[in-house]
């Protein structure tokens, strides 16, 4: 008889397979001849590679799953950093302080007009920032104008609305608002109205008859 040390169960000379339980007599007589102190240590290494390729597939998931988290949480602070980075320079935008340097170089400086010729000689009219009408006073047509040369145009060569000068961003223009004769610079071509030309300090500026001279003053 051949008792299958597996199950314990007894079969027949001559077979390879116990009826008992399949196991393989062969392996299993190897395993009685070598004694019963022996199958009981034989027994504990067949439990260990039995638990070890049990506990490898079940640790290489563990270990992939390690790395697929952390591969998100690396992930996150990353997709949150730009977004962090973008906000505060979106909400620092110094776009709005820019108008500052303008306004500063209009206070840096007043402006006038002083008659030189052709009217009463060294009369003065200072200069607003933004626009100053220049022309002849007349309140039936609303004709109010900063620079009001009325007194220096007896020959009425100066429309009511004659021309306009803006000082802006720290710069003076003229500019004919399409006057009946004209306005010029330093004696220049004829301004086409609505074409403003810049002005600068010791300009002269011809309105009909009357000459005015730019004068510009830094502002102590």
């Amino acid at each position: 008889m051949i008792k299958c040390t597996e199950c314990g169960y007894e079969n027949m000379d001559g077979l390879d397979y116990c009826d008992g339980c399949g196991a393989k007599l062969n392996a299993a007589a190897g395993g009685a001849a070598s004694g019963g102190a022996s199958t009981g240590a034989g027994s504990a290494p067949a439990s260990a590679p039995a638990e070890s390729p049990e506990a490898k597939p079940a640790g290489e998931p563990k270990a992939a799953e390690a790395p697929a988290e952390s591969a998100i949480n690396e992930a996150t602070p990353k997709s949150e950093a730009p977004t962090g980075e973008i906000k505060p320079e979106q909400a620092a935008t110094p776009a709005p302080e820019a108008p500052a340097a303008p306004a500063a170089a209009i206070a840096a400086f007043k402006a006038k007009y002083i008659v030189v010729r052709g009217g009463r000689k060294g009369q003065e009219f200072p200069l607003e920032d933004g626009n100053n009408l220049i022309g002849r006073w007349d309140p039936e047509t609303g004709s109010f104008p900063e620079v009001d040369l009325d007194a220096d145009d007896p020959e009425a060569k100066i429309s009511r609305k004659h021309a306009l000068t803006r000082i802006e961003n720290g710069k003076i223009t003229v500019e004919d608002i399409g006057s009946l004769n004209g306005t010029y610079v330093n004696r220049g071509q004829r301004l086409q109205p609505g074409s403003p030309a810049e002005i600068k300090n010791g300009d002269e500026v011809i309105i009909g008859k009357t000459f005015l001279k730019l004068v510009v003053e830094p502002v102590s």
